[in-house]
């Protein structure tokens, strides 16, 4: 194709604004691509849109709950599109399967995957559009494309003084070709990737303008809230229903299956009428046990059975013959909240047979199965539009408050904004799993000759295949959603991904010991559970790196170096471990009436060590200070992953401190911050962190902060104390 000036001119001119250059990324094979004059009409791809009056758009496929999605993505784009960052308008992605997350094949946003699963196809994505838009310009001027350049947002010519803007050149370069192996830039070109950046959410969010779940507005909405039985299982038997109708405001009182919904024209109309209501529950099926009920089931499991191997290195019993002395010690961790500052809500409509969501979610695929599941829709029949999250943490994952409001939806035939109250959101959660960790070392004179690990407790993907296993399938008839969440199950590591949620972190384990025996007993008490930030590595990284402490102890070695005398041939473990001691200055005396603990943990690809300053003031655990290294490798946004490494400490010293949702008879005791406590800013540590620089591939920053700095504040304050503490949450007078 060959054009000249003047007949590019005429193109450019008579173009509307409505046109722009559609880019599918890598592996979403079969989308079209090209120019379309119909703006609001795209195909569902992760795609790029430059339109001819310069605006840049760019389709999320992972949603934004603090982390930095909505940056780090668009940092990716922007860097070989050659345009400021500031300068493109990324929006949420609808559902789709090119929206899948490769490693999980959902739609969902977790496991810190969000840069390390879009790290080539993103650059790819944006290195196309400027070679496509290049080749354009190129054309035009009847010049050797290889010769022009780009740069903010427009191609520059040999020259150095004529250029053309983006705009002025996406219908022609629709029609380009590329190949799939487009060159990447150097990292000596980078202009934005590696640098320190604000966060592009950031304005919105200050200004109030980004739109949470909890901020849709709709006309003529109403409000819903719902009434779920004091003890899960629980089913309704009976409600004062008329004299609730009754009241001011009301719109109607009804049963749906996780309780009694209430709907009024007024959120605190629906709550005054929530007070009044008066419901008879059938415990017959309802959960019933107590806290210390569930960890005797584990301990009886355990000592019944010794569980699936999950590694087996050298020959553990036969190390434990000939060792000389073996060191045993066993680890609980209780039940944990996640606790979002937004509580669960969403925004459903029903209308002219379709259903469309608002909603705060971690999955919008499995959000479509859970509103399709109770309508009498299919999930193609589903829109889910997704917010800005505040916080997610795992939490959101889990659909059970979509179905809610979209039962109420169906109903009602009104746009309906379900909220949950603080006190429902805590007793009402999926829960972090407690666990039981049984520990056993065995020594030949001081060296470690036996390693073994016993982790006793339920999997996440029995409660979790509910809606995951549909949503992999959503062309089933839903009659078959309940069996393909049975096959899920009983396909598990064979036909579908293995559960790691309960082991991730322990077969792991990176120090040098000749025989390893790492075991899963597992066992569920009935409890709900979901993902919890940092998931099985939160309380693997705990009973391990707090039984290495209680090891060093046992062989009289400095912690530290005990650690690093078993990392040889672990040279990225080794560079974080040897960075947090530097920075905090581990071989000099601590200040009196404090200790010091340190902590060494991989989580998601990240390495990353810790070492934590701590005391006992008038009763209470104090956190003088942190020092952290961290190893993520390429790193897009440096300020980014310091704010992520900063907030999983926060995350994880309000669960050792304070995190603890205890059960009696069935029911959750603590209801809110008052009895179900978070880290408050006048206790928050001074915290460095120290990035490797690397050019390895980039790894997750979102929950690896977590692990290491739980054992690290059990370690320290036992060497302050010299009282070593097995079971969360710590307590100053152990």
């Amino acid at each position: 194709m060959a054009i000249n000036r003047r007949d590019f001119l005429k193109v450019s001119a008579g173009t509307s604004g409505s046109l722009m250059l559609s880019l599918s990324l890598p592996g979403c094979s079969g989308m079209p691509t090209g120019y379309t004059q119909e703006t609001g009409e795209w195909k569902p791809d992760v795609w790029l849109e430059v339109t001819n009056t310069d605006e840049i758009h760019f389709t999320l496929a992972r949603v934004e709950m603090g982390q930095g999605t909505y940056t780090g993505l668009t940092t990716l784009i922007a860097e070989e599109l050659e345009v400021d960052p500031e300068a493109i308008t990324p929006k949420f992605a609808p559902v789709a399967p090119e929206y899948r997350n490769p490693l999980y094949k959902l739609q969902l946003t977790g496991g810190s995957t969000s840069i390390s699963t879009s790290w080539e196809p993103l650059r790819t994505a944006g290195a196309s559009a400027r070679q496509m838009l290049i080749m354009a310009a190129a054309r035009i001027w009847q010049v050797d494309s290889a010769d022009c350049s780009a740069a903010q947002g427009r191609v520059l010519h040999p020259n150095g003084r004529d250029s053309l803007r983006y705009g002025q050149l996406v219908e022609l370069a629709a029609k380009e070709s590329i190949s799939d192996d487009v060159a990447l830039k150097p990292a000596s070109e980078w202009k934005y990737i590696g640098k320190q950046r604000g966060r592009l959410d950031a304005r919105a969010k200050s200004t109030g303008t980004a739109v949470y779940g909890i901020d849709v507005e709709l006309p003529g909405m109403v409000y819903s809230v719902v009434t779920r039985p004091p003890r899960y299982g629980a089913r309704v038997k009976a409600f004062n229903e008329s004299d609730v109708s009754a009241m001011p405001g009301v719109l109607d009182v009804f049963e749906i299956q996780r309780g009694v919904a209430i709907v009024a024209d007024k959120y605190w109309r629906a709550r005054k009428a929530q007070d009044a209501l008066k419901v008879e529950w059938d415990n017959e099926e309802a959960l019933s046990l107590s806290t210390h009920e569930v960890f005797a089931s584990y301990r009886k499991a355990g000592d019944e059975d010794r569980g699936e191997s999950e590694r087996s290195e050298g020959d553990y019993e036969d190390s434990l013959e000939k060792a000389e002395r073996v060191f045993e010690a066993e680890y609980s961790q209780p039940y944990l909240a996640h606790s979002t500052l937004e509580p669960m809500n969403a925004t459903v409509w029903y209308r002219d047979n379709s259903i469309e969501v608002w909603a705060p979610t971690q999955a919008p695929d499995l959000g479509r199965i859970a509103a399709a599941r109770v309508t009498d829709l299919s999930p193609s029949d589903v829109t889910i539009n997704t917010t800005f999250l505040g916080g997610g943490f795992g939490r959101r994952l889990t659909q059970d408050y979509v179905e809610e409001a979209a039962a109420v939806a169906y109903r009602i035939k009104k746009p309906v904004k379900l909220i949950w109250s603080r006190e429902e959101d805590t007793q009402h959660d999926l829960y972090r799993p407690a666990m039981l960790h049984r520990m056993q070392a065995g020594f030949e004179g001081s060296k470690l000759i036996g390693w073994h690990h016993q982790i006793v407790g339920p999997q996440l993907l029995d409660w979790y295949v509910r809606n995951a296993a549909p949503a992999q399938y959503p062309w089933a008839p839903k009659f078959m959603y309940d069996t393909l969440g049975k096959v899920g199950l009983l396909a598990e590591g064979i036909a579908t991904p293995k559960d790691m949620s309960a082991i991730e972190g322990a077969i792991e384990y990176p120090y040098n010991v000749d025989n390893i025996d790492v075991r899963h007993t597992h066992t569920d008490p009935g409890v709900p559970v979901t993902f919890w930030r940092s998931v099985g590595y939160s309380h693997n990284g705990f009973a391990v790196e707090t039984f290495m402490d209680e090891l060093a102890h046992e062989t009289g070695e400095d912690p530290y170096q005990f650690r690093r005398k078993l990392l040889a041939g672990q040279p990225r473990h080794l560079e974080v471990l040897d960075r947090a001691a530097r920075l905090a200055n581990w071989d000099t005396p601590v200040a009196q009436g404090r200790g010091r603990g340190i902590a060494l943990f991989k989580s998601f690809g990240t390495f990353v060590a810790q070492v934590v300053e701590a005391g006992v003031e008038n009763g209470v655990i104090k956190v003088y200070k942190v020092a952290c290294a961290v190893d993520c490798g390429q790193v897009v946004n440096p300020r980014i992953v310091e704010d992520q490494i900063e907030g999983g400490i926060v995350f994880g010293l309000t669960a050792a401190l304070y995190g603890e949702i205890t059960y009696e008879d069935g029911q959750v005791q603590q209801s809110n911050f008052h009895d179900y406590q978070l880290l408050r800013q006048y206790e928050l540590p001074e915290v460095t962190v120290d990035i490797v620089q690397s050019t390895e591939a980039p790894t997750g920053v979102g929950e690896p902060g977590v692990p290491p700095v739980i054992p690290a504040l059990g370690n320290a304050l036992f060497a302050l104390t010299g009282k070593r503490q097995r079971s969360l949450p710590l307590k100053a007078d152990a």
